[in-house]
């Protein structure tokens, strides 16, 4: 098939973002090898075009149908690698969805990822998010990753320094944000102990009366408690937490606690301060309110939600609206975890 054929035309993106956002591409390409990316990168025509690359849309809110091409990354391969005597090693293509690598990996008898179970989105998303959930994140056990330049076509391979993980950050969000991400590996350790740093799990596991939960014991109840607190993107349209968690100076939190004495916060190693944004969004009155058809879910404040047509407008305004009501009664920014396009 000659490549233009593959080239899609006034594409509908509602699919490809879990925000049920229904707007459309101008041109579409789904990708599913290498060689299909660079010959996109190298067309004129379409390397002239503004370029949207896509994952699993559960980390982006579509305001307006896009001008240019989307290039959806739909790269498939898992597999383990030789490892070390001490961790194994296993590799996944960036198109795989996240949840079923986790998952797989666990049915090869390798834990490491159970905390980071039912998390929506794909395996080259999860980098660029640093994505975390119940006491860990990806920088944990990340190994590296292959990237595409597309300025020059060069593959390079990068290492966690290399990817300046952050709290729900990477050099993918900053100058590295044109790269494109082909796959990534992980090094899980063979002495595998459960990671009950999260007080919910820890809780939970001891309701069951697991004193030694198995790997999958411990994502099965990740899931249990996911489900419980957080809509199902294909039943109601969400990118999961809307907002970070802010983190503010040792001083601001005290001026804080002497005004609102149940506050939550987390100290974090430097000093600093981790509020909860759900708690601020709550107290500020906005936990199941809604503005058109976006609103904030019931059971968990921090969590947007399309309740039916909602346009990226919507969303983008009851953001803003939440935003000014937080700055105003407790004057922290709250910033947004989707990347608005």
């Amino acid at each position: 098939m000659p490549f233009s054929d593959l080239i899609q035309h006034d594409f509908p993106l509602k699919h490809l973002n879990t925000f049920s956002i229904g707007v459309r591409a101008k041109h579409y390409l789904r990708v599913t090898s290498l060689a299909t990316l660079r010959a996109a990168l190298a067309d004129p025509q379409l390397a002239a075009m503004p370029r949207l690359v896509l994952g699993g849309g559960s980390n982006v809110l579509l305001t307006r149908d896009f001008p240019g091409l989307v290039l959806h990354i739909a790269l498939e391969g898992r597999e383990i690698l030789a490892g070390t005597p001490t961790h194994h090693h296993v590799r996944a293509a960036a198109g795989e969805n996240w949840h079923d690598f986790v998952q797989w990996t666990l049915a090869q008898g390798i834990g490491g990822l159970e905390n980071l179970s039912l998390i929506p989105g794909t395996v080259g998303a999860a980098p660029i998010q640093n994505i975390g959930a119940y006491g860990a994140e990806t920088k944990d056990s990340f190994l590296s990753l292959t990237a595409l330049d597309p300025a020059s076509g060069a593959l390079h391979e990068m290492d966690g320094a290399a990817c300046r993980f952050a709290y729900r950050d990477s050099v993918f969000k900053h100058e590295g944000r044109d790269l494109i991400i082909i796959d990534v590996r992980y090094a899980l350790p063979r002495a595998w102990q459960p990671n009950l740093r999260y007080a919910e799990l820890a809780n939970a596991l001891a309701e069951q009366g697991l004193a030694a939960p198995t790997p999958q014991q411990v994502a099965d109840t990740v899931i249990a408690i996911r489900r419980r607190k957080l809509p199902d993107p294909a039943q109601i349209g969400n990118a999961g937490s809307f907002f970070k968690n802010p983190v503010v100076s040792a001083e601001h939190c005290a001026r804080l606690l002497a005004q609102f004495p149940a506050l939550v916060h987390h100290r974090q190693p430097d000093g600093s301060e981790k509020l909860a944004a759900g708690w601020l969004i709550d107290q500020c009155g906005w936990k199941g309110r809604s503005m058109g058809a976006a609103g904030v879910y019931p059971k968990q404040a921090l969590v947007l939600v399309n309740n039916g047509g909602a346009t990226g407008a919507e969303v983008q305004a009851l953001a803003a609206a939440i935003q000014a009501d937080v700055a105003a009664r407790y004057g922290v920014a709250l910033e947004p975890e989707p990347v608005f396009v």
